[in-house]
Order: C-alpha cells, then sequence, then structure tokens
C-alpha cells in the first residue's frame, strides 16, 4: 500500500510508549485483515459526537470492520450530528461553566457533552417523530427488530435526507445502512431514543417486545461470532469501555463455559484505547492479560492497549489501516 502524509508522518515519529503501542496496534490490525480476519469495534464513550464517522465511515466502506458494538447514545448521536450538526453548539470553555451557566444551557434546549451541546429540538425531537412512526409500523404488522435495525430503516427510507446537515459520506451509521453491517448495540435502554420508547410504552402507545432486548442481541451474536471465527478469525478492536466492549467480549466464554461449545475460539486480536486507570478493580482499565483467565482471550492472541484519548488516536489507528 503506498502511505500518505498521514501514515508517512505516524511512521516517523511514533516509536515509544503510546505513540509505539499505537504503531503496533495498527500494524497487527492490518495484518490481520489482510490475512482474512474479521474486526469488531466497540464505540464507548461520545465518539459519534466527536465525529469520529469522518473516518470509520470509510473503514466501514473499504470493509475494514465487519461488525460494530456501540452504546445507544453512538448509535443515535451519529444520526443527530448528521441531521442537526449546523445547529450544535461548542463550548470551548466547559471547564468554567458555573452552574448557572449549565442550567442555562439546559433552559435553553442544548445538552452538553464536554465542549459540544447537542440541541434537543433539531436533534431529539426531529428524529423521534420519524423514529416513532417506524416503531408504531412494525408494531402494527406485528413486527419486532433490534434498535439499529429502526435506524437503518429511517436511514434507508431517506425521510431524514431533508435534515442532512454534513457530507452523509462522513455519517458512520449512513455507510453501516448502506453496507448493512450488523450492529450490536447492548443497553440502548439507556439513551435518549430508549428513553423515548420507554415513555411512549408507560403511555400505552406502544409494546415494549416491538424493540428486541439485549439478551435477543446476545443470542444473535453468538450465531453471527460462530459462522465468522474460522479461519484467521475475529478480532476486537475496543474504543474506551464499558458496555460496548464487556457484552460483546463475553459472547465467547458464555458460548465455551455455559453452553460447552468447546470449538470456540478465543477473539483473535484485542487493542483497546483508554485512559482508565490499569487498578482498583477497574474493568474498563483491564489490563489484557486479565481477560485470559476470563475466557475471552488466549495466550497468543496479539494484545494491545494504548492509554490515551480515543478522539485523537482512533483517527489515526483508521487514518494509518486506510492509508491516508
Amino acid at each position: 500500500m503506498k502511505r500518505g502524509p498521514v501514515s508517512q508522518f505516524m511512521e516517523r515519529h511514533y516509536r515509544h510508549f503510546n505513540a509505539a503501542a499505537m504503531m503496533d496496534a495498527a500494524k497487527a490490525y492490518e495484518k490481520h485483515i489482510d490475512e482474512g480476519g474479521k474486526m469488531m469495534i466497540t464505540l464507548a464513550g461520545a465518539m459519534s459526537t466527536a465525529e469520529l464517522g469522518i473516518s470509520l465511515a470509510e473503514m466501514i466502506r473499504q470493509d475494514k470492520v465487519q461488525i460494530i458494538s456501540c452504546t445507544g447514545a453512538n448509535l443515535e448521536e451519529d444520526v443527530m450530528n448528521l441531521v442537526a450538526h449546523n445547529h450544535y453548539k461548542r463550548v470551548p470553555n466547559y471547564r468554567d461553566l458555573t452552574p448557572q451557566e449549565e442550567w442555562n444551557l439546559l433552559e435553553n434546549h442544548f445538552n452538553r457533552v464536554t465542549d459540544t451541546c447537542i440541541p434537543e429540538e433539531e436533534a431529539f425531537r426531529r428524529l423521534q417523530k420519524h423514529i416513532f412512526e417506524i416503531w408504531k409500523d412494525a408494531e402494527s404488522k406485528g413486527e419486532r427488530y433490534f434498535p439499529h435495525e429502526y435506524f437503518f430503516k429511517a436511514i434507508k427510507s431517506g425521510v431524514l435526507k431533508q435534515y442532512y446537515e454534513i457530507d452523509p459520506k462522513d455519517s458512520w451509521m449512513v455507510a453501516a445502512a448502506e453496507k448493512n453491517i450488523p450492529i450490536v448495540v447492548p443497553g440502548w435502554e439507556d439513551s435518549t431514543l430508549g428513553n423515548i420508547f420507554a415513555s411512549y410504552v408507560i403511555k400505552n402507545e406502544l409494546k415494549a417486545s416491538t424493540v428486541k432486548s439485549g439478551i435477543e442481541y446476545m443470542v444473535w451474536l453468538s450465531d453471527w461470532y460462530r459462522k465468522n471465527s474460522s479461519g484467521k478469525g475475529v478480532g476486537f478492536f475496543q474504543i474506551g469501555g464499558g458496555i460496548a466492549g464487556d457484552f460483546p467480549i463475553c459472547v465467547v466464554p458464555m458460548m465455551y463455559q455455559d453452553l460447552e461449545w468447546h470449538d470456540v475460539p478465543f477473539w483473535s486480536y484485542f487493542c483497546q484505547i483508554s485512559d482508565s486507570t490499569t487498578s482498583f478493580g477497574s474493568y474498563s482499565g483491564a489490563v489484557p492479560n486479565e481477560k485470559i483467565t476470563w475466557g475471552k482471550l488466549g495466550i497468543d492472541t496479539p494484545k494491545f492497549i494504548i492509554e490515551s484519548d480515543a478522539s485523537i488516536v482512533a483517527p489515526l489507528v483508521f487514518g494509518w489501516i486506510l492509508g491516508w
């Protein structure tokens, strides 16, 4: 592959410590894909609001990722950025805000994520009316779908195009819908649209069963993993910690230990970008070798941990893999 200026800069300057770990992880990721392996990327934190879609969408289009696990927030916030980007408000001095200033943002319908405020009316409510119609239509037909499948329906229907405020090529959800890439969304209830769906259930306007559950996601993932883990196997690229990573990585020990399917291979590559402290019982900050004791990784699984800011590191890793 001919390397672009970003990759050339990385190769020249990133030689030690976290920089070297990042290069090792990126090269091993590339090798895994080149040798026929598949890769899961997991998204925690606010990576969609950080506009990771600019690089992740191209990773999806170029088949550098085969499956994604993300929080409900990342699922919806990429689409919110797609339809309401011009209405977002940046607050560079967010560390200096007083409680009163935070309250003023709330009163003006801005929900803050670090230095970026998501506009409630243009983002949440704009999506709500269209997603509700899709939920209601499915229920009227006796159909049930996963959370991400409802988003795919909205994107593919074209109903959101009237609101697009960024180039859709920079939306990883648009790329995922176009490629029909599988997505796992554990704990979807802990998201704005999940809360909105719950409100309709409380008002008896929708049934809880209209959206498939986390257990159903795990059952589906076990089937996908068995079908895709032969040969080079499936790698695990974890951005942040939390349920987006903890949920899917457990599918391997679940099948091996609980189902006693002893032919299930371990994850065949592992990398985590995290700034979590590796001490005091931290799940997100646990070193990769700890996962050996839980039956998730093998002794020989390539393992990397990049202790840094994912909003800086992830686009660089993706840039290397894409040859930028």
